[in-house]
């Protein structure tokens, strides 16, 4: 549907860039040198050797850590470790305690989407969807194309695909609501890919609508998901004993692997009680990348002596 775009466009400012085909071309980049350090993962290759790898100068893998993220190779790559993911769990327990709203305030709400959510009536999920119509569109963002899918009512779904996966994408969530209409609208979801991707617009006075269609639990734990901030984790233990069932952790990381509205609902914010990543549906790799992006806007940037080789 796309092609992958050209590392040529690629420039020497600093300044991170979160939309558009830049953003797009750098996370390829990203995507290539992840895979290589997670199949090497005990040798921690070098920058040169990753440099080389991507098929780039140090100096030119430097500058696409630094426009994607804002964040050096190294500093990425510690945001990604074991001992990185055990530090965002450190409060797994306490950060759903505190009930979401729109403009919270707080260090951990500084960068995040202030998103306002409502849930399509039972009735719609048990339709599958009939009645529903869905405007769908993908569009570059920095993590591959994206699949948006909006009602009049707001975000519906988001997905993503690496090139040549667009049509497996659609089809994926299609199948979630087969009952629904869908109608090819690139113009209609260009400005929330916006919303959704470029910090920037990330205001509480323009909250970003979603409407989430699912069942009953569903929805409770994807409601439940909003409530982890940016910069912190928790269990899908966590989850279910907020929701008042502590036995229900299969159940929950099933509800999780169903979240039809990606990154907006922070499904990749839930880790094993270890610190492992577990799963994600739209694979292990964008989830390190989603995490480590975060860590380039959660925050100061990290130490050079908190992880990865040091």
């Amino acid at each position: 549907m796309t092609s992958q775009p050209n590392l040529s466009t690629l420039t020497a400012n600093a300044k991170p860039v979160s939309v558009g085909a830049e953003a797009e071309a750098n996370y390829h980049v990203v995507r290539q040198t992840l895979e290589r350090i997670t199949k090497t993962w005990r040798s921690q290759p070098d920058l040169e050797e990753l440099a080389r790898e991507a098929g780039l100068q140090p100096i030119q893998l430097q500058r696409v850590f630094s426009r994607w993220a804002g964040l050096t190779p190294k500093q990425f790559l510690q945001a990604i470790t074991l001992d990185h993911a055990k530090a965002l769990l450190r409060d797994a327990a306490s950060v759903l305690d505190t009930s979401y709203e729109v403009g919270l305030s707080g260090a951990g709400r500084l960068h995040d989407l202030f998103v306002t959510h409502e849930a399509m009536t039972p009735g719609d999920y048990r339709n599958r969807g009939a009645g529903v119509t869905l405007k769908y569109g993908f569009h570059p963002s920095p993590f591959g194309q994206a699949l948006l899918m909006i009602t009049d009512r707001g975000l519906a779904g988001l997905a993503f695909a690496d090139p040549g996966e667009e049509d497996a994408a659609l089809a994926d969530m299609c199948q979630r609501w087969p009952k629904a209409v869908y109608v090819q609208d690139q113009a209609a979801t260009s400005a929330t890919a916006g919303r959704i991707f470029d910090p920037a617009q990330w205001q509480p006075e323009t909250p970003l609508n979603i409407v989430l269609i699912g069942t009953d639990f569903e929805i409770r734990v994807w409601q439940t998901l909003l409530k982890i901030p940016m910069g912190k984790a928790t269990t899908y233990s966590d989850i279910a004993s907020s929701l008042g069932n502590p036995k229900a952790s299969r159940a929950v990381g099933t509800a999780v692997g169903r979240n039809p509205v990606s990154f907006v609902v922070p499904c990749h914010r839930v880790l094993g009680r270890t610190g492992d990543l577990c799963g994600y549906h739209w694979g292990l790799t964008r989830k390190r990348a989603i995490l480590g992006w975060e860590s380039g806007f959660a925050g100061p940037a990290l130490g050079e002596n908190s992880g990865f080789g040091s």
